[in-house]
């Protein structure tokens, strides 16, 4: 039976009822920061705290904001009340920011270094001064409020079939029926229904990246690739390692990629996979059903996570007590998922577009494996060691997705189920690292070139298209439908650069799990202890306290290869 956690996140330094309805409900508690003496060590570690708490506050009112926008799309009040935020709120807080972080490094004291946490606290807030400048808060204003629009364009998009009107997720879920004629016809009515929207996502992505640029001049860089690279606090890692990634990636994971098409295209009996044949299975194969309602699923994860470790289900029935859930797909919901942390008080919401899938499912683990990562985390004293990296976040969550499998038969009555949900989580989890070395080359070229015309873009993608697409998958008189793929993924309108972190994550991810298969309950006390470090420690020091090595490293991607394709056939696959 899982227990309500008792969240140590208390509202402090604000009153108990503030809200936030205009500027001025916030300015007085800037100024009250502003105005204080730091000369003393008891001072200066109050002021951070208080801080903390102020930001912490803002934090969450936007949170909410952009939570309530994302689930109903439809809501013009509450998309108002969001770009109230982005547009009167922001372009004030900004330059606050800016001095308080001046007054904090100013008054830092001697030997502040010896604190692991607070020397990264300092690392980002000399960055984030290295960004700062007043002239680019109307263009980032600008920017926010452009990506936000992705949302409302692809959560407005629907196709009919069959008499009945479906999003996009939902009709995601035919792909998987074993008549092929009705896999292509929804392949194409979904296709179609992204093209009518193409220009505008072109029109979009131009003044996208054109924003970006400007302002990575603005702030005195050569490219926006530096600029976010330093504004994501990428302190252990660059471009020339996300280089090497691709270049592993394409030669030792895309191999391996092939052999599991080539696995699908003889159970369908095909000689080759089209792109609606990627999630089909063959007519006397069902569909893998999870759950088949919102309730269940949770009910389901909360039983699951909790085997894991009892904490873990502890965390996602908090959150159902909260009502921290909005899982199923339906009309007018933006699209993708995320796992919202609320800084203030404490336990994150989960957002998603669920259709009963195997994928829905690996989509809940992965969220709760954030939500956990929030809760473990929300105990810090200060909100800038909660803001977790992403690369440790996607840590978190992928580590999950693998971990869950343990527990597959809480979802699937069968042992032949069971069997077919852990290949298919394995392959994803190795299926989806060419597509983010292809997005992740993707972003680099749109920003080494902010010029570029939308032919030039279009042949970029197609050209990596085919470097990481393999020898698996036939897209043959389907070129225009290949050139705006890219158009699919939300993190290039919304959060660029933000994708690379998962396939880094995934290694790591692959990594936890063979040590959790080799070490048992050890591996999964280092797996929580390195989550409940948050941003204290750098991101190649978490990795290690979970015991793994971040980065691409060759000889350890061959040995993860080595045991994910062992454990397969055990499971009577490859």
């Amino acid at each position: 039976m899982a227990n309500t956690l008792d969240l140590p996140c208390k509202r402090s330094f604000l009153p108990v009822d503030w809200h936030l309805h205009r500027w001025e409900d916030a300015a007085v508690w800037y100024k009250q920061l502003e105005e204080r003496d730091l000369s003393r060590t008891d001072s200066f570690e109050a002021f951070l705290r208080d801080r903390s708490a102020l930001e912490s506050a803002l934090d969450e009112d936007l949170a909410w904001r952009y939570i309530r926008m994302t689930c109903n799309t439809e809501d013009e009040q509450l998309r108002a009340e969001y770009e109230f935020f982005i547009g009167s709120i922001y372009p004030e807080m900004a330059p606050w920011t800016d001095r308080l972080n001046r007054k904090m490094l100013a008054a830092v004291p001697d030997g502040y270094a010896s604190d692991p946490a607070l020397a990264l606290w300092v690392r980002r807030v000399e960055a984030e001064i290295r960004l700062y400048r007043y002239e680019n808060i109307s263009l980032i204003t600008e920017l926010k409020q452009l990506e936000s629009r992705y949302g409302a364009i692809a959560g407005a998009m629907s196709v009919q079939f069959d008499g009945q009107e479906l999003t996009i997720p939902q009709a995601g879920v035919l792909l998987k029926s074993p008549d092929r004629t009705v896999r292509e016809q929804v392949w194409h009515l979904m296709a179609e229904r992204r093209g009518q929207d193409a220009e505008v996502l072109d029109e979009l992505m131009d003044r996208l990246v054109d924003l970006r640029h400007r302002i990575a001049l603005g702030a005195g860089f050569d490219s926006y690739i530096p600029y976010r690279f330093l504004e994501l606090g990428r302190f252990d890692y660059d471009s020339t390692d996300c280089l090497a990634f691709h270049e592993a990636i394409r030669t030792m994971v895309l191999p391996v990629c092939d052999r599991f098409h080539a696995d699908r295209a003889g159970r369908l009996d095909l000689d080759r996979l089209r792109p609606w044949d990627t999630r089909a299975e063959p007519a006397d194969c069902l569909a893998l059903t999870p759950f088949s309602s919102e309730e269940q699923l949770v009910e389901r994860s909360i039983r699951a996570f909790g085997a894991i470790d009892p904490y873990f289900g502890d965390c996602l029935h908090t959150m159902r007590e909260m009502g921290h859930f909005d899982l199923y797909s339906r009309k007018g919901k933006a699209p993708g998922g995320y796992n919202y942390p609320l800084m203030e008080t404490g336990a994150p919401f989960i957002f998603m577009n669920a259709a009963g899938t195997i994928e829905d499912l690996e989509t809940m683990m992965h969220e709760g494996g954030h939500a956990v990562h929030s809760f473990l985390t929300c105990g810090l004293p200060l909100g800038a060691y909660r803001q977790l990296p992403s690369e440790t976040a996607e840590l978190a969550s992928m580590s999950m997705e693998l971990l869950a499998m343990e527990q597959y038969s809480v979802f699937f009555d069968r042992a032949d189920e069971v069997r077919r949900a852990r290949y298919e989580q394995l392959q994803r989890s190795l299926s989806v690292l060419p597509w983010i070395a292809a997005i992740d080359m993707f972003q680099h070229w749109l920003y080494a070139n902010p010029g570029h015309t939308r032919v030039e873009r279009t042949a970029q993608w197609v050209d990596i298209a085919a470097r990481f697409g393999g020898n698996g998958v036939d897209w043959s008189q389907l070129d225009s439908q290949l050139g705006r793929q890219w158009q699919s993924q939300l993190h290039l309108f919304e959060v660029p650069f933000y994708y690379i972190e998962y396939g880094f994550a995934q290694l790591g991810a692959l990594a936890v799990w063979k040590r959790r298969q080799e070490l048992g309950a050890d591996a999964l006390a280092d797996y929580r202890a390195a989550l409940a470090l948050g941003q204290t420690r750098s991101v190649r020091e978490v990795y290690a306290r979970a015991g793994v090595v971040f980065g691409a490293e060759p000889e350890g991607i061959r040995s993860l290869l080595r045991f994910v394709e062992g454990y397969l056939e055990d499971l009577g696959y490859l």
